[in-house]
């Protein structure tokens, strides 16, 4: 899987990033919405990008609307990887277009990489 990783958190995002590259997926790492957003005016063929809900300048539920405005034929599916595990919080990802939301704090990174595949699997 092309997985742009989206988290302003830089031992959580080199973590996950070193996780899924041992697990043979490619891994692009954005700081912020407004990187992700460059990254992704540059490369729209990502499969997958796994998003924090909480990062400076927008959400990651803004980041998913601002995307499918900008790019509306995107094929890139988004995951939510958060500590925010309110039922209010997980729908508003659903509602945003999230395919899964995975609470950080749950499991620990290689439980991240399985759920991750589980979820790309269900929606293949």
């Amino acid at each position: 899987m092309k997985i742009l990783l989206v988290d302003d958190d830089t031992f959580l995002r080199d973590m996950y990033a070193t996780k899924f590259i041992e697990c043979g997926h490619v891994v692009t790492p954005a700081v912020h919405a407004a990187d992700a957003l460059r990254v992704i005016e540059a490369d729209k063929n990502f499969d997958l990008m796994l998003v924090d809900m909480i990062m400076p300048g927008m959400t990651g539920v803004e980041l998913m609307t601002e995307i499918k405005r900008l790019v509306p034929d995107i094929g890139m599916k988004s995951i939510v990887l958060s500590n925010q595990g309110q039922d209010q919080d997980i729908a508003e990802a659903k509602a945003a277009g999230a395919i899964g939301y995975i609470i950080k704090a749950q499991s620990v990174p290689s439980e991240v990489v399985k759920r991750v595949e589980e979820i790309m699997k269900e929606v293949a």
